[in-house]
């Protein structure tokens, strides 16, 4: 091969990566959008100090890390804030508590060693049910308009012939062109928080601790670990919490949503092209460019039809369910799997946690038994 044919395939290949990064930036709107916009329209939060906070947390995760993990709204208190359970005084206290108690768990070795004692079939089943839960999520989204979803879908589908091409960025800027401009939906806050403040901050920290420190930490850690295996020892337990934990209680109390690093979500960046830096600076770029905007970025964002949210939400998810320690998994493990993904899509990851570990302690007792009673049969 002569130094020019070498050359540009050279050019070629970082190309294709650049392209890949770009999109992949792109990739976790299926679990960014509907949160962002829900709180925009509600009038919870302004748009300006919110795509600043998103924007420090990709510049953050850009600097640290060096590969693309979500920065994502939290999603128990997100919701909380939707229905008007909770106000922004009171998310911003919620954050801030949540993200001091990231930091004290961070600065303790103990997180890294509990976080790996948890069994390796426990956090695959924790990993398919948070996919089951986005899936059931998407399809919601999806069935509300076939005709968008399906085709936007299926373009998504070119991922897994050339798995770095720009398409979810063609999916989400073709909606846009394409695709009519409709009224931003009301989602108007059902009532004030004002009034029961500390109960309601309590509650939402109750609901969301547990789901962070098990998705946004523990199942988080083991997906990047599994996605970008060269680069696991930048990913660890502790600074997955002591990064969500900073932008937390740094940046929440100044008008940002409250953020953590979503499993799902480092899924979709990575389903769709992104494997380093340039991914996490790309949405920085774009939150500062949606700061800049102002109260116009809620208009675009409100565009873009559900149902093309909701097929990017569904690679995320079919990322999560369809991973290769699910196929690969001894058939003994299997049942734990299966009990601890159900427990995880019914109840919640806390619960799911528990059946797993139960599931687990079951299987090895099993076990035991069958080693044991072979054993005293070979005397």
């Amino acid at each position: 091969m002569s130094h020019g044919t070498t050359r540009a395939a050279s050019v070629a290949d970082r190309a294709r990566s650049l392209t890949g990064e770009i999109s992949g930036a792109f990739g976790d709107l299926g679990t960014f959008l509907p949160y962002v916009i829900a709180v925009l329209v509600a009038g919870v939060f302004a748009p300006t100090p919110l795509f600043l906070g998103f924007a420090a947390g990709y510049l953050l995760v850009a600097l640290v890390y060096r590969l693309p993990i979500a920065v994502q709204p939290m999603k128990a208190l997100g919701a909380m804030i939707v229905a008007g359970a909770l106000s922004a005084e009171g998310a911003a206290w919620a954050g801030a508590i949540i993200g001091a108690t990231l930091l004290i768990l961070a600065a303790t070795p103990r997180l890294d060693r509990a976080a790996r004692s948890i069994p390796q079939s426990v956090v695959t089943g924790l990993q398919a049910g948070l996919g089951l839960v986005l899936g059931a999520v998407a399809l919601n989204m999806m069935r509300s308009d076939w005709t968008l979803a399906l085709p936007a879908a299926a373009i998504l589908g070119l991922s897994l012939v050339w798995r770095r091409g720009p398409w979810a960025l063609l999916v989400v800027f073709g909606a846009l062109l394409l695709v009519p401009a409709s009224q931003p939906p009301d989602l108007a806050v059902a009532g004030s928080a004002d009034a029961a403040l500390v109960p309601a901050v309590l509650s939402g920290i109750m609901s969301q601790l547990p789901l962070t420190l098990l998705n946004a930490v523990v199942v988080a850690a083991a997906v990047a670990r599994s996605l970008f295996p060269q680069d696991a020892r930048r990913v660890s337990e502790r600074r997955l919490a002591a990064t969500s934990g900073l932008i937390n209680l740094a940046l929440v109390p100044l008008g940002a949503m409250p953020m953590c690093h979503g499993a799902g979500g480092i899924a979709a960046h990575h389903r769709f092209g992104a494997r380093g830096s340039v991914a996490p600076l790309v949405m920085a770029l774009f939150c500062v460019a949606a700061a800049a905007t102002g109260p116009g970025i809620v208009k675009v964002l409100a565009a873009i039809p559900l149902p093309v949210v909701g097929a990017l939400l569904a690679h995320a998810a079919a990322d999560l369910l369809l991973t290769r320690r699910m196929f690969d998994a001894r058939p003994d493990c299997r049942p734990v799997i299966g009990a601890t993904m159900i427990a995880t899509y019914f109840l919640g990851a806390l619960f799911g946690l528990v059946a797993g570990l139960a599931a687990e302690s079951l299987r090895a007792h099993i076990v035991r038994k069958r080693h044991s009673t072979s054993s005293g049969a070979g005397r």
